[in-house]
């Protein structure tokens, strides 16, 4: 599924139109971008948690030719599907 997929189901279900929910939708992922990337996590109870996890800097190699090359330190987003999550996928 796509946002516009998204979208659409939302428009369906919120009965709005789709401009209307694709709006709602660009909000929801522009407040979780937001508050990830000032360092802080979003809990959605029963659904789950978004976070930022920290990784540090460190030497790789260059597969092709063996040299060895500085990965800079990054943040990357981390999901964990909460407990109402996991078992309505696992069909509890």
């Amino acid at each position: 599924m796509n946002k516009n997929e998204l979208a659409g189901v939302v428009a369906e279900r919120a009965d709005i139109s789709k401009a209307q929910a694709g709006d709602a939708v660009d909000a929801v992922i522009d407040a979780i971008t937001a508050t990830l990337k000032a360092g802080d996590e979003i809990r959605l109870v029963g659904f789950g948690t978004f976070s930022v996890s920290r990784r540090k800097a460190t030497k790789g190699r260059n597969p092709a030719t063996g040299a060895e090359i500085d990965i800079p330190a990054s943040n990357q987003a981390k999901f964990k599907p909460g407990k109402g999550l996991k078992d309505t996928i696992n069909g509890r």
